[in-house]
């Protein structure tokens, strides 16, 4: 295995079901760097005041935390016609929110990816994601497309369409592993266009808490390092019980997986 530095650890606030004091407080005492917020839960981009915003970096300061990313997904992808203005509008809002936090990539499953066969479907999703491509590079915040839905190559044969460093890949290997897909492989081919991971696990086609399914985590890590990965791996509560056991737990998982 590939000689690899401590990774940088993050939590995703909203399974944590708590008042953002208190989840910013858990996570950083159980050692988190980062943490990942829903713009579609308590930061929004429509409910957050200026006020709002001062409190919400103070809150993170005096915690000695950072926004990793923020996640937005949205119920259809950049392909889909329907409402497609007003999902980019939004897009737009939300990478506005990030930069404003100091995030650096802004999740969202940008699929599904229409087939190489469908050219004005292909069109239509390189038009949009150029859209957000610019308007993320005037901002600050890149939008990370979250892989899963489709094959890490098939994500990869895309972003070789768009200009480079239009887009970036969120690395979610439990997602790719329920749906088929190998998390391997993925790395192989998007390679340095990860720019952010979460750390989730998959076994028999279904989602399971972290360290008990069959992504191999420490290959994983060793290959997104040949790469000089240097983001965060976000960690989740595993399901709906005491999140600080829970949280406490995905993350040991984790640091045993990584070796350290």
């Amino acid at each position: 295995m590939a000689t690899h530095s401590a990774p940088k650890l993050s939590v995703e606030l909203d399974g944590l079901r708590l008042p953002l004091p208190q989840a910013l407080n858990l996570a950083a005492e159980l050692g988190a760097e980062a943490v990942e917020i829903d713009a579609r839960g308590e930061i929004s981009p429509r409910e957050l005041s200026r006020t709002g915003l001062r409190e919400v970096r103070k809150m993170l300061a005096d915690r000695r935390l950072r926004v990793g990313s923020v996640a937005f997904r949205t119920r259809h992808g950049y392909a889909v016609p329907e409402e497609l203005d007003r999902r980019i509008g939004a897009t737009k809002a939300v990478m506005e929110l990030a930069s404003q936090l100091g995030a650096p990539v802004v999740v969202n499953a940008i699929g599904p990816i229409p087939p190489d066969d469908d050219a004005s479907g292909r069109q239509m999703l390189r038009e949009a994601l150029g859209d957000l491509a610019r308007f993320g590079s005037r901002v600050g915040a890149i939008l990370a497309a979250e892989t899963g839905s489709e094959s890490g190559e098939a994500l990869a044969r895309l972003l070789a369409e768009l200009p480079e460093a239009c887009l970036a890949a969120d690395l979610n290997p439990g997602k790719l592993l329920a749906a088929g897909f190998s998390p391997q492989e993925a790395v192989a081919a998007l390679g340095e266009r990860i720019r952010h991971v979460h750390a989730t696990d998959a076994r028999g086609g279904k989602l399971v808490s972290l360290g008990q399914g069959d992504v191999d985590f420490p290959a994983l890590l060793a290959a997104l390092d040949e790469h000089g990965y240097e983001g965060c791996f976000a960690v989740a509560c595993a399901g709906a019980g005491d999140p600080k056991r829970e949280l406490a737990d995905a993350i040991a998982r984790f640091r045993s997986c990584a070796g350290y």
